[in-house]
């Protein structure tokens, strides 16, 4: 078998009934989403278990939601005592890498990310920030529009280096717009307005990420076991301070996804499984290099599938 990292997903792949199949079939998966209840005060297992998915995709729901579906998946997989060399996980995914290479327990993590989600909520007025997704121009060739609006008043950054021809801009409303007209015009592709409650990944965020460093700081972040990629280095973390300080500036800095599995490659990772509902990374993973073998697990079903695919390579 080659070598493995576990990626985790972010927010956009949540679905309401996700996870239900190991919570019903897998104590230690039933267990997971007890202790988010516990830890949280407050029933997040019914919300997954059956929406409405207004209340699932507001933001301080929809973080620790995937974090207690990909750990709960996570738990079930474990029983086959299948080890990544690597972990990362996307923007919020980072948190379900921290746990999965114990650097965080899943209690602390999940209460972190309830509260992230709230500061992340609380940052910027509902429609005064935008994010869209520019597909078609290089990295550079964006960066150079987003720093001259930003200079010229109306704030946008890049936000998410997905894989080639897809990036994520963030700011406010006026700025991704702006910067929507002036990418259009220097010839990117197509312009994909998202549907976010806020800028993510852009400095409108450092009001949440001061207080997210509260939060941290009351928290117990460990060495991790195994290397999780960070999204603001695109570089392996093991020691806990700096695991804590790229976790504040992750949010308000880009997610460098592509960069990520770039370096995973080079590591000479082989085998990409995708922990957590859909199959979003797995694509990003593919369009970074489409030889690399990615397996995406969200069901049991899925899970079968991986394992004798695992037992194979």
């Amino acid at each position: 078998m080659g070598k493995i990292a576990f990626i985790f997903p972010g927010q956009g792949s949540q679905q309401v009934g996700m996870g239900q199949e190991f919570v019903e079939n897998n104590e230690q998966s039933a267990a997971v989403f007890k202790q988010a209840d516990q830890r949280l005060g407050y029933s997040l297992s019914s919300i997954i278990a059956e929406g409405p998915e207004e209340a699932l995709t507001r933001t301080e729901n929809t973080q620790p939601a995937l974090l207690t579906t990909s750990i709960a998946i996570l738990k079930a997989l474990e029983q086959y005592d299948i080890r990544p060399g690597f972990t990362a996980g996307h923007s919020l995914g980072e948190y379900t890498a921290l746990v999965a290479s114990k650097a965080l327990t899943f209690e602390d993590a999940v209460y972190a990310v309830r509260r992230r989600g709230m500061f992340m909520e609380e940052a910027v007025p509902a429609g005064k920030g935008a994010m869209a997704a520019v597909l078609g121009m290089d990295a550079e060739q964006l960066e150079s529009i987003t720093n001259r609006i930003t200079a010229e008043g109306d704030s946008v950054q890049l936000a998410n280096l997905n894989c080639p021809g897809q990036i994520v801009i963030s700011g406010s409303k006026e700025g991704v717009e702006k910067a929507s007209e002036a990418a259009k015009e220097e010839g990117a592709k197509r312009i994909i307005p998202l549907q976010v409650s806020g800028p993510f990944h852009s400095e409108l965020m450092k009001p949440a990420a001061e207080k997210m460093a509260d939060v941290l700081d009351e928290l117990t972040i460990t060495d991790a076991e195994i290397p999780v990629v960070a999204n603001v280095t695109a570089e392996p973390v093991i020691g806990a301070d700096e695991i804590r300080s790229k976790l504040i500036e992750q949010i308000y800095s880009p997610v460098r996804w592509e960069e990520t599995v770039r370096y995973l490659l080079d590591e000479g990772v082989d085998i990409f499984i995708e922990i957590g509902p859909g199959k979003v990374l797995s694509g990003l993973v593919k369009k970074v290099n489409r030889r690399a073998t990615t397996v995406a697990i969200s069901d049991p079903e899925s899970l079968e599938a991986a394992v004798k695919k695992l037992k194979e390579v």
